[in-house]
C-alpha cells in the first residue's frame, strides 16, 4: 500500500511552527496565493493550523484593501516604517515588492531603515513616519504637536486611516516575527534587471 507523502516543507529555518501543513483548504488558500504573488505567503503557511485566525486575518485584510483614503505612497511608508521599528524582515521584503508593483519610488522603500537622516522623503512623508514610528512604540510617544502636523496636509479620514494602518502593520509584524518568519525573497525579485534583446 503506498502512502501519500507530504510536500517537503520550505526552507525556513528560523520558522517556530511547521510551515508544511496540508489539505484541501490548505491547497485552495495555496493556489490563490501563488496567482496572487507567485509563491504561498508563510504568514498564511503559519495561520493554517488555526482557521478561526486564517479566515479573520484574510477577512480584515479583504476589508482593508478598500481603504484609500491615503496616497498609496503614505500608506507604503507608514506600513514599513511600522516593520522597520518591530524588526520584521519578511514584511520588510513584502512590502518592498508590494508597494514597488504600486509604483511607490524605489529609493523612498530602500531607505526606510534610515527614513531619520535620508534626504529622499518631503516633509509630509517624514510626518507620517515619524507618527508611525511613535505609535509603535511600547508605550507609544505620539504627541498633539505630531497629528496637528498631519493635520496640517491630511484630512480627519487620512488620519484615521493613518492610524489604523498602522495598527493593523503592528499586528502584522509583531505575529510574524514573534513565529520567526523571515524574507521569502521578494524584494530580490523587484530588482533583477532586465535582460537586454539584441
Amino acid at each position: 500500500m503506498n502512502t501519500p507523502t507530504r510536500p517537503p516543507q520550505p526552507d525556513r529555518s528560523s520558522a517556530r511552527i511547521r510551515l508544511d501543513k496540508s489539505g484541501p483548504l490548505e491547497s485552495a488558500f495555496g493556489w490563490v496565493s501563488k496567482r496572487m504573488y507567485g509563491k504561498v505567503l508563510d504568514p498564511i503557511r503559519a495561520a493554517f493550523h488555526h482557521r478561526p485566525v486564517l479566515f479573520s486575518y484574510m477577512g480584515f485584510e479583504l476589508a482593508a484593501m478598500r481603504w484609500k483614503k491615503l496616497p498609496q505612497n503614505l500608506q507604503a511608508l507608514a506600513v514599513m516604517t511600522v516593520a522597520q521599528e518591530i524588526g520584521c524582515s519578511w514584511c520588510m521584503d513584502f512590502g518592498y515588492w508590494e508597494n514597488h508593483h504600486k509604483g511607490v519610488d524605489a529609493a523612498k522603500l530602500r531607505d526606510v531603515p534610515q527614513w531619520r537622516s535620508s534626504g529622499v522623503y518631503t516633509e509630509l512623508e517624514r510626518a507620517v513616519m515619524e507618527y508611525a514610528a511613535a505609535a509603535t512604540a511600547t508605550p507609544p510617544t505620539v504627541t498633539d504637536e505630531m497629528v496637528a502636523r498631519l493635520r496640517e496636509d491630511l484630512s480627519d479620514a487620512q488620519v484615521v486611516e493613518l492610524a489604523s494602518l498602522v495598527s493593523l502593520e503592528n499586528f502584522r509584524s509583531r505575529t510574524n516575527a514573534g513565529m520567526g518568519l523571515t524574507s521569502q525573497g521578494f524584494k530580490a525579485e523587484c530588482e533583477v534587471p532586465n535582460r537586454e534583446v539584441s
